[in-house]
């Protein structure tokens, strides 16, 4: 399926949220990445993300659209190349 995560934390946090989001996706912007997913890959990168999460303070919005679904992607102002380095 196809993900989109926008994360809010506190910036002694951010560092590790940013590598774990690395991991399984793609940087589009700051604190916004995006891309394919399995269930099983969904399941283990909230895991990841929720073992660094202060949960009284920090917040990370998930978008999924499920297979078979395409989402139109819009983007203006200046176009940032799409990175090739996730796993």
């Amino acid at each position: 399926m196809h993900v989109v995560v926008v994360y809010d934390t506190d910036a002694k946090r951010n560092a590790r949220i940013l590598r774990t989001c690395r991991k399984y996706l793609h940087h589009v912007q700051r604190s916004v990445f995006e891309g394919q997913l399995s269930d099983a890959q969904l399941r283990r990168f909230r895991a990841e993300v929720e073992s660094v999460l202060d949960l009284s303070y920090d917040n990370v919005l998930v978008y999924t659209f499920p297979p078979g679904t395409t989402p139109v992607r819009m983007e203006w102002g200046a176009v940032q190349a799409m990175p090739t380095d996730v796993l």
